[in-house]
């Protein structure tokens, strides 16, 4: 089986980034686009979806700029991380997602967040 590497994509979002980090860091938030169901204790999230389920410590969290997850049965340098990124110049928004993924499964990891995403996009009706 070959290493996981890093990997970062980039989605552009018309919302502030306060309403934005409520989307990512606050299980009602997560609930609403990212799982089916999150609950937040002990500094790690459960995520549901169907029948699945699984569990992401809280590695970081930065007001209404980043939050970073472990899961739990992932590799030790493994990670996942929603930063909120504005322009200084245009106040432009953008959600960079750091994930990591074999070169197999690459593609598949990137649909699952372009999914993600644009499930995101309109729960927030951007």
């Amino acid at each position: 089986m070959s290493e996981k590497k890093k990997f970062t994509l980039e989605y552009e979002l018309r919302s502030s980034p306060r309403i934005l980090f409520s989307f990512i860091s606050e299980p009602n938030g997560l609930s609403q686009w990212f799982a089916d169901d999150v609950i937040f204790r002990d500094q790690v999230y459960t995520f549901t979806w169907d029948d699945e389920v699984q569990k992401a410590k809280l590695l970081s969290i930065k007001e209404n700029k980043l939050v970073k997850f472990k899961w739990l049965d992932d590799e030790p340098h493994c990670y996942f991380e929603m930063e909120i990124v504005q322009d200084e110049l245009t106040n432009d928004v953008a959600l960079a997602i750091t994930d990591f993924a074999t070169d197999e499964t690459r593609a598949e990891r990137t649909q699952i967040w372009d999914n993600q995403i644009t499930y995101l996009l309109s729960v927030i009706g951007a």
